[in-house]
């Protein structure tokens, strides 16, 4: 015996080493034994019977078991690790009440949260050095965990320092190329004011030797003698300020000094680059002229309060000279340094970039690994891990070899315990699906997952739903549209599933083959309807009608003559078009149809609620759910769609309306004209009966049962069994916890009296609302038909090339806009009602949760 634990009250487990001497005694070859409190005999042969069992694929879900796992400490990283590959099994959380500081890996689950931080970082980095990650995942298996730890910090370290540099350069070279600005713009300010200074102080000489007025002399000695030191020096500021800024500059200047300033300003030619914020920014260069330190205090303050950078500026020409050619020294040297610093980073960035993908999936299946490794509950003596999940019965022996393997590469000297746990817990619901089938079940998902291992109304869906849209769609020309326009997202399918793309682009590439069915449908529906563009077309024959005169000019008063025996052979003779009768025709023929479709997915959804009662083994469902309910819809509105297909048949004129609606308020009258068949009249008066005794077959016996039965078991635990050990009471205890289940006669009453009334109301107004189909038909046909005749024949009658030309494109933009867009999500949430409550409610309870297994495929592409 290698060791053995008490892992709880109720399982004991033992791990023996048999050595045998006949093969490699390597734990990988040792055997999993399996034990419970069942006994381990029992067990291996309920396996056994279990597994030979074929899964239900897509009608039924996947039959799944609840196992635990007893895990070694020294195999649990690399076990689980395995088991997310492998993506088969759903772990459940073996600590909720504990928080995420409390559980055991939680310094390795930070340590993984600031390892994918920095790999964000890294990645930040490169998209902003414009380099190209590529997607290659190959050696994952080869990427220590550690040795990136170590290289990641490095990276962060030497980046983060080379981004510092880089900073204070890039602020330098801003506020060097202000600096320039200032001393170009503010010099020619200078430049000019000493021109126009010097030709004013010429033109004032010129005029004071010319002039010999009495005045000039005494003015020019009155200047002459002023004394220098009462004489006001002048002041200036110059620096850059935002263009937006610059008006309310100006303006608070000007209030601040009282007028007493003089402000010149020159805009710069392109945006600058901001040394504060390091954005491009529109600015000017300003020069503020200005008399004594109270104003020189002011406008420093002003110019400090909106931004404005502030540069000295000699006036001396000489030296502006000179500072202006060391300006542009110096940037020329830290445009050099800054270039020089860039290509450093890039050859940093370049070194990793061909591995962010690779080590972006290790940081992540490391950190789901850890979150998942906290979901176990560790042993008292910290040597092992337990673990509980729900696997698929066919995945047991690829999680069984998932776990040899496991320990194998681990070194580990004991191995994983593989056993299953018995309850009455509710299983997950796990459908397999493929491309083409995943977008049907998520229809069915939307409304609630489906119960375990109930009928699965997606695998009718595939062809329903497509159908009843087109049913509503109908038009062989809109369905061509559609097909081109999916054909091409199916055919580059392998393009457009590598790429990022919008919302509705999304959501019409996920649909693709359920829009394909529904563009088939159309166009078989359109076909039956006859109806191309709302124009119909004799592709399977002549018509069966004519006009009775060459001119046809009584067509619209005394009809056309039937001269061919047989009707047209597929779908809606063409004639019918443009008649005055169409109309009427279409209304009765897409009414009728309606019906007969509403019913027949009723009943196969009473039909699918037959095989769910058989599967489960409930007899009472079935005699007194099924039967009743399959009875009282086919007595009023079976009957109802015989009585159309008998009227079809015989051509018969009898008001159906009639028929139904006297069939309870006069159910021993006769039918006279309405009669369709011998009989009838006592068929409606035994069906009558039939749907009225349904009714509390329905309401009745099911609780009645249902209470007895409880009694019973109430009664039956009266008695106990004597004799039997400690464990066995224990277990008695423990199963007798489980099967009791609380039993309130009212509130079972109660519910199935709502199911009751809602079965039997929901039976008439489900079949008025499969009507819906005759009304977004007929309103898609009159659609269509006011586009055609309104806009496109009614611009061609002008023969008018611009005015065919307008007309066609506003035909094709509604068409396209208003028939292929709006009509198409019209009839596809029509459809999807039809399926949620007319069809589901029927059979469906949709209360069951999603199989969700640890898996590295569903980690995301990013951290």
């Amino acid at each position: 015996v290698g060791w053995s634990h008490s892992v709880s009250p109720r399982v004991r487990i033992y791990c023996v080493r048999i050595e045998t001497g006949i093969g490699p005694s390597h734990p990988r070859h040792w055997p999993i034994l399996r034990s419970s409190r069942l006994g381990e005999s029992q067990l291996d042969h309920s396996v056994g019977k279990v597994s030979d069992l074929r899964p239900m694929e897509l009608l039924r879900s996947e039959e799944m078991n609840l196992v635990q796992l007893i895990i070694p400490s020294e195999s649990a990283h690399r076990t689980i690790s395995y088991l997310g590959e492998l993506g088969l099994l759903q772990f459940n959380d073996l600590n909720p009440d504990r928080s995420p500081f409390q559980h055991t890996y939680a310094s390795q689950v930070k340590r993984c949260g600031e390892m994918a931080r920095k790999l964000h970082f890294l990645r930040d980095q490169i998209n902003k050095a414009g380099l190209i990650s590529s997607s290659t995942l190959n050696g994952l298996k080869d990427v220590n965990i550690d040795e990136l730890e170590v290289k990641l910090a490095d990276l962060e370290v030497e980046l983060l320092e080379i981004n510092g540099n880089n900073e204070k350069l890039q602020r330098t070279f801003s506020e060097l190329s202000e600096f320039q600005l200032v001393l170009q713009k503010a010099g020619m300010f200078f430049s000019l004011a000493r021109s126009s200074a010097t030709a004013r102080q010429r033109e004032l000489e010129e005029s004071a030797i010319v002039s010999e007025s009495m005045d000039s002399p005494l003015l020019l000695e009155q200047e002459m003698q002023t004394d220098p030191s009462k004489q006001v020096g002048l002041g200036f500021i110059a620096g850059v300020v935002a263009k937006s800024k610059a008006s309310a500059f100006e303006r608070i200047l000007f209030r601040a000094t009282r007028g007493n300033m003089f402000f010149r300003l020159a805009a710069v030619g392109e945006p600058v680059i901001d040394p504060a914020t390091g954005e491009k920014v529109e600015k000017i260069v300003f020069v503020v002229f200005f008399s004594g330190q109270r104003a020189r205090m002011k406008i420093l303050k002003i110019c400090e309060a909106f931004g404005a950078n502030l540069y000295p500026f000699p006036e001396d020409v000489g030296r502006q000279a000179h500072m202006l050619s060391e300006v542009s020294s110096r940037l020329s040297e830290l445009q050099a340094t800054i270039d020089a610093g860039i290509r450093y980073r890039d050859t940093v960035l370049a070194t990793s970039v061909h591995r962010l993908q690779q080590w972006t999936v290790v940081v992540q299946r490391e950190k789901a690994t850890y979150h998942t490794l906290n979901m176990l509950s560790v042993d008292v003596t910290k040597k092992c891990l337990v673990a509980e999940g729900w696997c698929p019965l066919s995945a047991k022996e690829q999680i069984q070899d998932a776990l040899q393997r496991a320990t194998f590469d681990s070194n580990s000297q004991i191995g994983t315990i593989f056993q299953v746990i018995h309850t009455k817990e509710s299983p997950p619901t796990f459908f397999k699906t493929n491309r083409f089938t995943v977008a049907f079940q998520e229809i069915v998902d939307a409304y609630g997952v489906a119960r375990y291992q109930e009928v699965n109304p997606g695998v009718y869906t595939i062809i329903t739903f497509p159908f009843l849209f087109a049913v509503m769609f109908g038009d062989w020309g809109h369905g061509i549209i559609m097909l081109l326009a999916i054909l091409f997202l199916i055919l580059n399918e392998k393009k457009y599933e590598n790429q990022k793309l919008g919302d509705i682009m999304s959501m019409t590439f996920g649909g693709r083959y359920i829009i394909l069915l529904m563009s088939l449908f159309s166009i078989y529906t359109g076909l039956i309807y006859n109806e191309f563009f709302s124009v119909p077309f004799s592709i399977f024959g002549s018509s069966s009608y004519h006009c009775r005169d060459p001119s046809c000019s009584d067509t619209k008063t005394s009809g056309l003559v039937k001269i061919i025996s047989e009707v047209y052979p597929f779908g809606v003779d063409p004639t019918w078009h443009g008649t005055t009768t169409e109309l009427t025709f279409l209304n009765s023929l897409k009414m009728k149809m309606s019906i007969l479709l509403g019913v027949a997915q009723m009943n196969l959804g009473i039909v699918l609620s037959y095989f769910n009662a058989e599967f489960f083994k409930s007899s009472l469902d079935i005699w007194y759910q099924f039967v009743p309910q399959i009875i009282f819809l086919n007595a009023l509105f079976g009957y109802l769609c015989i009585l159309i297909i008998v009227k079809w048949c015989t051509g018969s004129t009898a008001d159906l309306y009639h028929v139904m609606i006297y069939m309870f308020l006069s159910p021993t009258d006769e039918l006279g004209e309405n009669q369709l068949f011998w009989g009838q009249k006592y068929a409606q008066i035994v069906l009558l009966l039939l749907a009225v005794i349904a009714v509390p077959c329905m309401l009745l016996p099911k609780p009645l049962i249902l209470r007895r039965h409880h009694l019973q078991r109430l009664q039956g635990r009266a008695y106990g069994i004597l004799g039997g050990s400690d464990t066995d009471s224990i277990d008695m205890e423990h199963e007798s916890d489980l099967d009791h289940e609380e039993f309130d006669f009212g509130e079972v009453f109660v519910h199935q009296m709502i199911h009751t009334i809602e079965f039997v109301l929901g039976a008439v107004s489900n079949t008025a609302s499969y009507l819906r189909l005759w009304a977004l038909s007929l309103a898609h046909a009159e659609l269509s038909t006011v586009f055609y005749e309104k806009v496109l024949v009614l611009s061609w009658s002008y023969q008018n090339i611009i005015i065919i030309c307008i007309g066609v494109i506003i035909f094709a933009c509604a068409t396209v806009g208003v028939l292929l867009i709006m009509e198409t999500l019209s009839a596809f949430l029509h459809a999807l009602r039809l399926h949620w409550v007319e069809f589901q409610n029927k059979f469906y309870q949709g209360d069951g949760y999603k199989f969700q297994p640890f898996s590295f495929a569903t980690l995301p592409e990013e951290i």
